[in-house]
């Protein structure tokens, strides 16, 4: 348990001190932050609305998607995995702790963007706090599973940049984020539920924000935490300690498992 927290202690260090890991998980949610809430809401005033629950949602998939794969590509290139292996360090320690880490960032910064969503831009904020944090740690959770297992399904630095930008940026553009749910066309409506962030947004908008649902928000909230404990469940077993051992136990193609929640509910929401 000691090892484990020195290690936990050390990670979320270097999420501060790694100049990479502050970009993604604080310089970049925090910029995009101002640029949506001084910009965005001068072109379209609706969007103050949903500026608290888009920029935690942007911040999450940012520190997640962007920030956790590739470094666990490249610890197992450089071997560092095995070192690991070598003094008993188990697998699922390796996964948990970059999704702690992650997560307390981005506690951090869910933080300071809802202390700056009413005070600097007036922004509407969550009519149920209890409901916002809940919706907060599954978002996160369900996230951060999801890129744990594009890094250790990822053959290179260059395929998790491949899959990782597959998700975030059709999140952006359909997710619900830039532009709503319901202004979307019939057939994108049924893709776009498909995105963890398209849920994301329907449960913050319905469970914390006290806006009306687009579809089932506590549905929208289950297939999060089933696809979280999904997407890890599938990094433990395709988990290799060494690319060059050909040691993982299952094909990485087996990751698209993860969507099953989603899709299976993008037909039945």
């Amino acid at each position: 348990m000691t090892a484990f927290i020195n290690h936990f202690l050390f990670e979320f260090r270097a999420g501060v001190r790694n100049k990479t890991q502050l970009l993604m998980n604080y310089l970049l949610p925090l910029g995009f932050y101002a640029m949506m809430g001084f910009v965005m809401v001068e072109i379209n005033p609706g969007f103050l609305d949903v500026l608290l629950p888009a920029m935690i949602i942007f911040a999450v998939l940012a520190s997640t998607l962007l920030g956790i794969p590739d470094p666990l590509v490249n610890a197992r290139e450089n071997g560092v995995f095995r070192s690991y292996k070598i003094n008993g360090i188990p697998a699922f320690n390796i996964l948990a702790i970059p999704i702690l880490t992650t997560m307390l960032h981005l506690v951090i910064i869910a933080l300071i963007i809802s202390a700056m969503a009413g005070s600097v831009f007036s922004a509407p904020l969550p009519t149920n706090w209890l409901n916002f944090v809940l919706v907060f740690l599954v978002t996160a959770f369900a996230s951060a599973g999801l890129s744990v297992l594009i890094g250790v399904a990822s053959r290179s630095s260059r395929i998790t940049v491949l899959w990782s930008q597959a998700i975030f940026l059709p999140s952006m553009l359909i997710g619900g984020l830039m532009m709503p749910y319901s202004a979307l066309p019939e057939g994108t409506q049924l893709i776009s539920r498909i995105f963890p962030s398209t849920h994301m947004m329907n449960a913050f908008g319905s469970l914390a924000m006290g806006t009306s649902a687009e579809f089932d928000a506590w549905a929208s909230l289950g297939i999060l935490f089933i696809g979280g404990v999904l997407a890890i469940g599938l990094a433990w077993y395709l988990f290799s300690w060494d690319s060059a051992s050909g040691s993982r136990r299952g094909h990485p193609l087996m990751g698209f498992l993860a969507l099953l929640p989603y899709i299976i509910g993008a037909f039945l929401l």
